[in-house]
């Protein structure tokens, strides 16, 4: 298994993901999953971190968030994935880890390989073959993000707008939707291992500055 970056630098864009221990299906019943995001809207008040994306499966989880300092987001994971796991932990009298290590960070750069990896996340369960479209799984932001599910929402939906370069809302939802369905018909929907392995994803020069300078944070740190 690929070791967990966690040399994230600032005002990224970061792809966070977290794997359960020993890839066990930890967060295979829905009230747990619900419990889940249920803490995550609550650490996103508490952080000012912004998030555009996420998808909690049976087994692991994905975060596509974005915040000016590294620090706020390590914080934030830290409440979250530490707190969850001692609720887990207590409410099935169980004891050892929840989590397979660290969470991993890829930072993404902007534009098309931030919306590629906002329907690659959406993508998650289809690709499964859990459900026939990310509509129909209910701890993914699609919901949210089409106006489907209007409480308790977690992403942004003036920083997914501005993404897309869409003037409205309905302008938005309707390229997003395209996104999705284009991605669906065309097959190109498998499993990318950049995207949840890389240190960054993106443009040639981008890849080449970030690890640049995360070798420089290694070095110092």
């Amino acid at each position: 298994m690929p070791r967990a970056n966690r040399y994230l630098l600032p005002a990224r864009t970061y792809h966070l993901t977290h794997r359960c221990h020993n890839r066990s299906f930890l967060l295979r019943f829905a009230k747990d999953r619900t419990e889940y995001r249920r803490r995550l809207r609550l650490a996103l008040q508490q952080f000012d971190v912004t998030l555009l994306t996420y998808c909690i499966t049976s087994n692991h989880t994905h975060l596509l968030v974005r915040a000016g300092e590294r620090e706020i987001v390590s914080a934030l994971m830290q409440k979250l994935e530490g707190e969850f796991a001692e609720f887990y932990n207590l409410r099935k009298k169980r004891s050892g880890a929840f989590w397979s290590g660290r969470y991993h960070g890829s930072m993404i750069d902007d534009d098309t390989y931030l919306r590629r990896c906002m329907s690659y996340i959406d993508l998650n369960m289809f690709r499964a073959g859990v459900v026939a479209h990310p509509r129909d799984w209910a701890w993914c932001e699609y919901s949210e993000l089409m106006g489907l599910r209007q409480r308790c929402c977690l992403v942004s939906l003036n920083h997914a707008m501005s993404e897309y370069e869409a003037e409205s809302v309905a302008a938005f939802r309707e390229r997003y939707e395209a996104a999705i369905t284009d991605r669906i018909a065309n097959r190109r929907f498998n499993r990318e291992r950049e995207w949840t392995e890389s240190i960054a994803v993106g443009s040639e020069a981008f890849v080449r500055r970030v690890e640049s300078e995360t070798r420089k944070a290694r070095a110092i740190g």
